[in-house]
C-alpha cells in the first residue's frame, strides 16, 4: 500500500451557509456543489484557487451523525487519503487484524476503504481506478 497525499477533510455542520461563507471569506476558496452525490445528500465541495476540492462540508443529519459535535476536533468527521493498491490494503488490514469497510460506489471509478485509527480517527482511503 502507498499513500500519495491528503485527499480532503470532511466537516459536518449544522449551518451550511455560515461554514461555506467562512472558507470563502477567509481563504478565498470556491464553494460549489458536489458533482455526483446520492439523492437527498446535502453537501458542498470547497476548492482551492486551482479548482482542487480540499474541504467537503456535509450537512448534519441526526440519523447518520448522532449528536452534533462542535469545538476543537468535534466537527472533524474523517481524513481522506489518496492511495494506490486497493487489494494490498485489504490484505494488510486482514494480516494486521484491522477492521475495515469497503465502499464500492455505484458511480464513477472510485473505490474506498474506511478504517479507524487507535484514537478513533476515521480514515477514508480513496483508490481511483484501482
Amino acid at each position: 500500500m502507498q499513500v500519495n497525499g491528503l485527499n480532503h477533510i470532511n466537516i459536518v455542520t449544522g449551518d451550511m451557509a455560515a461554514t461555506t461563507a467562512f472558507y470563502e471569506g477567509l481563504f478565498g476558496m470556491v464553494v460549489g456543489p458536489i458533482p455526483v452525490a446520492p439523492p437527498g445528500f446535502d453537501g458542498r465541495w470547497i476548492s482551492d484557487a486551482g479548482g482542487n476540492p480540499i474541504i467537503h462540508v456535509q450537512a448534519y443529519n441526526a440519523d447518520r451523525h448522532g449528536e452534533l459535535k462542535t469545538g476543537l476536533g468535534g466537527a472533524l468527521d474523517h481524513i481522506a487519503l489518496t492511495c494506490a493498491g486497493f487489494a494490498d490494503t485489504q490484505q494488510r488490514c486482514d494480516d494486521l487484524g484491522i477492521a475495515f469497510r469497503v465502499n464500492d460506489r455505484q458511480f464513477g471509478d472510485l473505490r474506498q476503504i474506511f478504517v479507524t485509527d487507535p484514537n478513533g480517527v476515521s480514515l477514508e482511503l480513496n483508490y481511483l481506478g484501482d
